[in-house]
């Protein structure tokens, strides 16, 4: 258990196949998860527990560990294809990247964790992007050009700033995924005149099928609606329908 202000603060959670994609997939985007399969009747599991206790608390919430109980959650452990237990997996960024089974001792355990530890300049990194600021986030790039949280940022600040075009330059450096696709949305947008997002969908959806350009509009005006705007699913079936 690791402490902050004489508070005991541990870094594990019990994981279910139903909180699976929230607490280890969508956490690893920003922290590295290391996922325990256990079971109640499994000795070395014993063993092994408390080790990856001790040293992932230790980390202070630089790494989490999620344990499993493979008995009550078979569709993880399928998901993995365990053979055996205990197995352990490092979750990092939505992928698995390192992994082992049995009941490895504790300096093992540590030089595996540790692969998982922000280097010196990942954490100069983060602490530039969540300063937000363009200086800052333009050194963030200095030192690792293709960091996607600090190109989207500095994206989405040069947007603010009526600075689209040079947005759209920064985002074309990285591949596109959910955030780039979002923030180039905004950016093309705010290259054309403001209007009423039902208007423009209305005028473009006549010009969708044979106008890549109007094609190109009309995708950027739901990405920027999203799916929460009921409007989104609406319009998004009326373009298939004129597509297909």
């Amino acid at each position: 258990m690791a402490t902050t202000g004489g508070i005991v603060i541990s870094m594990a959670i019990d994981v279910t196949d139903a909180t699976f994609e929230t607490e280890v997939m969508e956490r690893s985007m920003t922290t590295p998860v290391v996922v325990d399969l256990w079971a109640p009747w499994c000795g070395p599991c014993k063993t092994l527990g408390p080790i990856l206790d001790k040293v992932i608390d230790a980390t202070g919430g630089k790494v989490m560990l999620a344990k499993v109980n493979v008995d009550e959650n078979p569709a993880i452990s399928q998901a993995f294809r365990v053979q055996s237990i205990p197995a352990v997996f490092a979750i990092d960024k939505g992928a698995v990247v390192n992994g082992f089974q049995g009941a490895y001792p504790e300096q093992a355990v540590q030089q595996f964790v540790d692969t998982l530890l922000p280097t010196a300049v990942d954490e100069e990194i983060a602490a530039l992007v969540r300063a937000g600021d363009e200086a800052s986030l333009r050194r963030a790039l200095e030192l690792s050009p293709g960091d996607e949280s600090a190109i989207v940022a500095l994206a989405n600040l040069l947007t603010a700033s009526a600075r689209g075009e040079e947005a759209l330059q920064v985002l074309a450096r990285i591949p596109e995924s959910d955030d780039v696709r979002k923030a180039a949305a905004a950016a093309r947008m705010s290259l054309r005149p403001a209007d009423d997002y039902d208007h423009q969908l209305g005028v473009l959806i006549d010009k969708v099928k044979g106008d890549d350009d109007a094609r190109q509009q009309f995708v950027d005006i739901l990405e920027l609606m999203g799916p929460d705007d009921p409007r989104t699913a609406q319009w998004r079936k009326k373009l298939t329908a004129r597509l297909f």
